[in-house]
């Protein structure tokens, strides 16, 4: 059985401040509707696989678990690492959670969730190849076909070919400078080394044991001790925090002899900056990639995002300019890769935004900051049809209510209400409370907080549907 893991984690750097680290990119519709998250698992679409088990950041769960939901995808698993410790361990713990639900041992298809494949049908046929290599007992790659002489990305060297159509990995590259990087190009023997892989659950454990043991020793004991939450496969994580950080390549595929590499030339980018974002975007006339309301003039070859409100430019040649609700991006196309830089500074000043956008989703749905001042906020709420608040007290502030559109059901003290559009209600400091959509709408409501204290962590949990504990609604 062929079974998709689909690896999303991610710490949101690279595209900031579209991005964030509670809110990375795979889960952002960049390149059309569909988050990039949903286009990796439709295009599975066709090949004779399983349902996938997706391998997420836990701060994702609900997120990732909705944009499943809206796609009509029910996985296999949702499995929740508690810390992220790179490739290595992610695939060890699916494939630990394939041998547990196969009384086979399955082909695992791993798949980063955030890359861009504009060639399906050959990326089916690449699938194809490294299968038969992968029943055979080869641990498979897929080397990107390049098309330029790349220095962000590592390089495969293939060596002999195989009769299922791989090729002997001959050498793993680091990333290249220009000169060599041409060399690379012109010899036809290396591949952009894509991060994606196919092979036997119990193979690739096998080899883990041998060449990284205490990464198999900590990821075997983690997930034996894994529990059922939900929907989700929750990890030890005491155990599980142990384990160092490391890439499969690191640990495995630079080791091991049975490695080989299938090529893949199916329009395949890796979206790693605002560079390749906007090479692998629509561009008009004019080389620019325009989102949102933008207008502009005496403008070539950029990407200008607007999400909030109008962003207008004169006279760029080779510029990124991203607008959020909450921050402003404005740097050239060549120094895209310094952006980590910034998020790094955001991080260590204890600023918000490196981490969450003003817009915060929740299980439930949704809220907006949308103002604040001394001793009060203002916060827009949308709550998906079913969802629902945990039932829950504040010691330093109360709350006023206004329903917006659709209607709720509200739990104050000992009483259950309903409100309709243009109602109101009123929750006093120390006052159990809690707000459901039983509608099939969403439903909005304005949320005005009043009192001394206002911060998130102002909250005692009675009851959560979603299993939930800490700060926030």
């Amino acid at each position: 059985m062929l079974v998709p893991v689909i690896l999303s984690g991610g710490a949101g750097t690279r595209l900031w401040p579209l991005s964030r680290e509670l809110h990375p990119k795979q889960l952002l519709p960049l390149l059309g509707r569909h988050t990039m998250l949903q286009e990796t698992v439709r295009r599975l679409e066709g090949l004779d696989a399983a349902a996938p088990t997706v391998v997420s950041n836990e701060a994702h769960r609900f997120l990732v678990a909705e944009q499943l939901r809206e796609i009509g995808c029910t996985p296999r698993a949702i499995v929740l690492e508690p810390t992220g410790r790179n490739t290595a361990p992610a695939i060890a713990l699916a494939a630990h959670a394939a041998l547990a639900a196969d009384e086979g041992d399955s082909l695992l298809l791993v798949l980063p969730a955030d890359h861009l494949i504009r060639n399906v049908a050959a990326f089916h046929r690449a699938v194809e190849v490294a299968s038969v290599a992968a029943r055979e007992g080869a641990l498979a790659t897929f080397g990107v076909v390049p098309s330029s002489p790349e220095t962000g990305y590592g390089y495969i060297r293939r060596g002999a070919l195989q009769g299922s159509g791989a090729y002997r990995i001959a050498q793993f590259v680091e990333k290249p400078d220009a000169a060599r990087a041409q060399s690379y190009l012109a010899s036809g023997e290396y591949y952009w080394n894509s991060g994606m892989f196919l092979f036997r659950a119990r193979r690739y454990l096998e080899e883990l044991e041998r060449f990284a043991p205490d990464i198999a020793s900590v990821c075997r004991s983690s997930f034996a001790c894994a529990t059922r939450d939900l929907d989700f496969t929750r990890i030890d994580a005491a155990v599980f925090e142990s384990c160092r950080s490391e890439s499969i390549d690191y640990a495995v595929m630079e080791k091991t002899g049975d490695a080989v590499v299938v090529p893949l030339d199916a329009g395949w980018s890796d979206v790693g900056s605002w560079a390749s974002l906007h090479e692998a975007c629509d561009r008009d006339e004019n080389g620019n990639t325009l989102r949102g309301d933008v207008m502009v003039e005496d403008t070539r070859d950029s990407y200008i995002y607007s999400e909030s409100r109008l962003v207008a430019a004169v006279g760029l040649r080779d510029y990124v300019v991203v607008e959020t609700k909450d921050a402003v991006l404005v740097a050239p196309m060549d120094r895209v890769q310094e952006v980590k830089k910034l998020v790094g500074r955001l991080k260590a000043d204890q600023r918000y935004e490196h981490a969450l956008h003003r817009e915060v989703f929740r299980p439930w749905g949704s809220y907006d900051s949308i103002d604040n001042g001394l001793r009060f906020q203002v916060k827009r709420l949308v709550l998906r049809p079913g969802g629902v608040l945990s039932l829950q007290m504040h010691h330093h502030r109360a709350e006023h209510w206004v329903v917006v559109s659709g209607t709720a059901s509200i739990t104050r003290g000992d009483e259950t209400f309903l409100l309709e559009e243009n109602q109101s209600t009123y929750i006093p400091i120390g006052v159990r409370h809690r707000i459901e959509n039983p509608g099939r709408i969403p439903l909005h409501i304005i949320e005005v907080r009043s009192g001394g204290y206002l911060g998130e962590d102002d909250i005692v949990r009675f009851e959560d549907r979603y299993g939930r504990q800490g700060t926030n609604n």
